[in-house]
Parts: structure tokens; sequence; C-alpha cells
């Protein structure tokens, strides 16, 4: 349990930035839909949006 949880543990950093515009959408959003961490909104929102390209574009053997 103690390895599986050491496994998850987030260690690389990226940063984002975003215009006025795009800020403003987010910050609307959270307010509301009651978001209070938009660090989990935004990796969930990437990885959904990359696991689903994966599953589209899987390799195929033909």
């Amino acid at each position: 349990m103690e390895r599986h949880k050491a496994s998850l543990v987030r260690k690389n950093r990226q940063v984002l930035y975003f215009n006025e515009k795009e800020m403003s959408a987010i910050d609307e959003y959270c307010r509301r839909f009651k978001i209070s961490s938009k660090s989990a909104l935004y990796r969930q929102a990437i990885m959904e949006h990359i696991l689903s390209e994966l599953d589209e574009n899987h390799p195929t053997l033909f």
C-alpha cells in the first residue's frame, strides 16, 4: 500500500498561462459549479482529453 501511494505522488510540475478572457471563463465555471481546486479541474480535463485521444487513435495491425 505504501509503495502504491508513493507511486502516485505528483513530482512533475507544468506551468499554464491563460489570457484574461480564458481566466475569466475558468473563474466563472469554478464559481458556478463550486469547484475549489483548479489544479484538480485542470488535471481532470487534461487527462480526460489525453486518454480519449489515445483510445480513439490506438495502433492497428492493418
